[in-house]
């Protein structure tokens, strides 16, 4: 098996989304004296990290637009009967707070340089293309990716079987020779082994023993490791940590 492209999602991927996220959201409770609502910081970011995955959820099975879902967030945290403009106006403080944080983990340039001369590049991601399209080009990686696929604009989700098949298909590609890299192990690892393609789950925090693992995704800890899975010729790479 030949993988000839590497599709790539985007958050807490190749961005870090989840320092940027609570950073930010800090600094807006901070900013709109809601910190102290919850007793501690700790407990408002927990709380607004369940609402945004329980609203995500209800838009990645179709039941909510993807501006709908953030509106929902705004509502159940605040507790407010906001009408769409104020919700957007809530939302948009708060993004001028989280985008300040943005940043490509370490090991991202070095992969993608170490990878750009044997593979080719897409990104396939569950959020909006104007979101993600904006954010790649600000981290300065926008150029990297042949295509950009987003789930708002697909009608289609991951960890569905179609969503990577999508992407596949945008490359011209079949699934066998694509790689998908993505943090989730359900979501990215399992949904883009069940679509067949070589599927690449990166485990950055080592939360998973190796027990627990799900069966399907090759199993990374850094990036580093990724051109020698893939067969590149480069010198960038490290052996697998998991063994």
């Amino acid at each position: 098996m030949v993988i000839q492209a590497v599709v790539w999602d985007v958050d807490d991927t190749l961005f870090d989304y989840t320092t940027a996220d609570r950073e930010g959201m800090r600094a807006h409770l901070a900013a709109e004296g809601l910190l102290t609502r919850f007793g501690t910081p700790e407990r408002a970011l927990t709380h607004w990290r369940a609402i945004t995955d329980r609203q995500w959820a209800r838009f990645a099975a179709g039941e909510v637009t993807f501006e709908a879902q953030r509106r929902d967030r705004v509502r159940e945290f605040t507790e407010r009967e906001l009408t769409d403009a104020e919700a957007d106006d809530w939302f948009g403080r708060y993004l001028a707070h989280y985008e300040a944080g943005w940043a490509l983990f370490p090991d991202v340039l070095p992969a993608l340089d170490a990878l750009a001369g044997s593979h080719r590049h897409a990104v396939l991601s569950n959020s909006s293309l104007t979101v993600q399209d904006r954010k790649l080009r600000r981290l300065g990686v926008h150029d990297r990716f042949e295509v950009i696929l987003c789930a708002a604009e697909l009608g289609v989700s991951k960890p569905q079987a179609a969503a990577f098949r999508t992407a596949c298909d945008a490359l011209g590609l079949a699934p066998h020779e694509v790689a998908y890299v993505g943090d989730h192990p359900e979501i990215d690892g399992r949904g883009a082994a069940d679509a067949g393609l070589l599927s690449v789950w990166i485990d950055r925090g080592g939360v998973y023993g190796a027990g627990a693992a799900p069966e399907g995704p090759q199993r990374i800890a850094t990036l580093a490791e990724l051109p020698v899975l893939l067969g590149a010729d480069t010198r960038f790479g490290a052996p697998s940590t998991f063994g």
